[in-house]
């Protein structure tokens, strides 16, 4: 092994977080390796990728396609297993030297807590973990002097504002959210929105769970559950606000009334560079920003009447312990059923908020606990869906 690069572990190489970690190791090549590759089902991608960034392992999810990528990469070195618990046994290895969580949902818990409790740093761009567990990941990572990297970006500018700020006390931090595409759009409008029109985000370009969360402002309320972790904060320490041209990443508040904001482009590949990287900043070529292209950066309070999620996800997080997982379960399944156009846009906040009432709370959630609400959430508003009539779903909204 060469001890001069750094060997990381990208679970979920095939989405849109992996593919662009994969740029920034392409143009690192002297820095970082591919070490493990991971996939849920995209296997012609993972086979591209393996042959080009020859890593050690490649991992997909599905069983059904192990034999079909083991015999394309037949020819190479690359390793190739299946199955979720192969990823949360290969993440162990004594070879890798960080873990970048980008699997889709709930999935990525368990390989995040086996990568933990291996030793190895976490660049997370998997949010759900921390929404879901956040106590249980945060408590497990002190103990095994762990770094967790935000790779979200608006967590990766909080992140970057507090470097040397360790002795300051924070008053707040601000996120930032686009407003999504349906922004200043009202009831009417969004009762009649199709998978079409959600997936066009304005500034981003992401995978199709998260474009729909984006849309929906569920990405944003997760995004606040994630802040309360990973910086220790209460939550009204945390606000929201849109600021529709996404230059202005986040920014947090001190006690003297101090703000700092990191901004650039939109550009995924920069807060996945930097976590790779820290605490050191690396040259690179991509497209710098450029005041005179944005004479007007502008801001407003978020609708948290037209959209409902923002505003649940405040209400998870003040009543805590496995309140958060259930709004994560039940926004998955209701992101499915809008993406296969079995659920209305303005339905899916019907089926969290109905799911949040009828689920039980547990105060002091344990693994177990967040596993078994994770199942029983899903089931849940699986049956829900299936019950209620597609004209119920999609117009029967509370006004």
């Amino acid at each position: 092994m060469d001890s001069t690069k750094k060997n990381i572990a990208l679970l979920g190489s095939t989405g849109s977080i992996g593919t662009q970690a994969l740029d920034v190791i392409g143009r690192n090549p002297d820095l970082f390796r591919a070490y493990v590759l991971t996939a849920q089902n995209n296997a012609d991608l993972l086979i591209a990728q393996a042959l080009q960034f020859n890593p050690a392992y490649v991992i997909i999810c599905d069983k059904n396609k192990y034999q079909y990528i083991k015999d394309a990469l037949a020819n190479t070195d690359v390793q190739v297993l299946a199955g979720i618990e192969a990823i949360t046994d290969i993440v162990t290895h004594p070879e890798i030297n960080m873990v970048l969580t980008a699997m889709v949902g709930f999935s990525g818990l368990e390989p995040t807590i086996a990568a933990i409790k291996a030793g190895k740093d976490i660049a997370l761009a998997n949010k759900e973990t921390l929404v879901v567990a956040g106590e249980l990941i945060t408590d497990l990572a002190t103990k095994h002097n762990v770094k967790l990297l935000p790779v979200d970006s608006e967590h990766s500018a909080i992140f970057q504002c507090l470097a040397g700020e360790e002795n300051n006390p924070v008053e707040k931090i601000i996120l930032t959210a686009s407003g999504g595409p349906f922004r200043g759009k009202d009831l009417d409008f969004l009762a009649k929105v199709l998978r079409e029109d959600a997936l066009k985000h304005p500034n981003w370009v992401m995978g199709s769970k998260i474009t729909i969360d984006s849309a929906s402002l569920m990405n944003k309320g997760l995004e606040v559950i994630e802040a309360k972790w990973l910086f220790g904060l209460d939550a009204d320490q945390i606000d929201v606000i849109v600021h529709p041209q996404s230059i202005i990443h986040s920014m947090v508040q001190f006690q003297d009334g101090s703000i700092k904001a990191q901004m650039g482009l939109p550009d995924m590949k920069l807060p996945i560079q930097y976590a790779f990287a820290y605490p050191n900043r690396l040259q690179n070529n991509f497209k710098r920003f450029d005041f005179t292209n944005y004479p007007n950066l502008t801001f407003e309070k978020p609708d948290i009447k037209t959209f409902r999620n923002l505003a649940l996800a405040f209400d998870a997080l003040n009543k805590g312990g496995n309140m958060p997982c259930i709004i994560n379960a039940a926004n998955e399944i209701a992101v499915s059923g809008f993406l296969n156009n079995s659920v209305g846009f303005l339905a899916m906040s019907e089926i969290i908020e109905t799911c949040m009432q009828k689920i039980e709370h547990k105060a002091n959630p344990t693994l177990d606990d967040y596993l078994n609400t994770d199942k029983e959430t899903r089931i849940f508003a699986q049956n829900l869906i299936k019950q209620m009539p597609l004209k119920a779903l999609q117009f029967d909204i509370k006004q």
